[in-house]
């Protein structure tokens, strides 16, 4: 494969989770965009550093600094959110965060960065992303909106449930020998369950129990 089919322009991005959790990130910009990806970050559990001479109201957990962002902002930064008004601004930036190797997005120039942000839909541990890869972000925010009502706190309450499970089954499982395809197929008669009808209705011991005996199951067949 040559490098011009490697790199094709209309490739798509990969999309990616990045554990963020007490990761320095800094946003530049003061404003309501600034304040939408300073609010993403936070329920990632960043620690968020915003840098503007003037900043609107921003959600609390995020460090202030009122004054013109700097190249060195980037110190220690895993990741940088350009969304300042002033484009020469949002390239310079960007410019050192690639010499860096510091992941940067750029609010008015998608090309100009390593990532694009999303449109999500969250209810807990669970997200629905929607990208168009920067080609359109008021349409992944509406394919966003039509998908939120159906992420809902069952969801979350599942994914919960399931990782609570995961914890207890998943060591006790490896150690009696239980081959991946085996644990796999475990997992699945879970999911087959009706647990998140259970958990809309309130029955959440009904459905652990339900889960759990499915589990303690494959443990037995092994």
């Amino acid at each position: 494969m040559d490098d011009e089919t490697r790199h094709r322009a209309d490739a798509p991005p990969y999309l990616a989770a990045l554990d963020l959790r007490g990761r320095r990130c800094v946003v530049a910009g003061g404003g309501a965009v600034a304040r939408r990806k300073v609010e993403g970050l936070l329920a990632a559990g960043a620690d968020v550093v915003v840098v503007a001479p003037e900043v609107g109201d921003m959600p609390p957990g995020a460090k202030l600094e009122r004054r013109e962002v700097r190249l060195d902002d980037l110190d220690g930064a895993m990741l940088a959110i350009c969304a300042t008004d002033d484009p020469d601004a949002n390239a310079a930036l960007a410019r050192e965060a690639h010499r860096r190797g510091v992941l940067v997005n750029v609010v008015d120039d998608p090309d100009g960065g390593t990532f694009t942000v999303p449109a999500v839909a969250r209810s807990g541990r669970v997200q629905v992303a929607v990208s168009t890869a920067g080609a359109s972000p008021l349409l992944a925010r509406r394919l966003r909106d039509e998908l939120a009502p159906h992420v809902t706190e069952a969801h979350a309450s599942l994914a919960g449930l399931l990782a609570d499970l995961r914890a207890q089954w998943e060591p006790r499982a490896v150690a009696a020998g239980v081959p991946p395809a085996a644990r796999r197929a475990a997992w699945q008669a879970v999911l087959d369950l009706p647990l998140l009808e259970l958990l809309r209705d309130g029955e959440l011991d009904e459905a652990r129990g339900q889960a759990a005996a499915v589990l303690e199951r494959a443990l037995a067949l092994d």
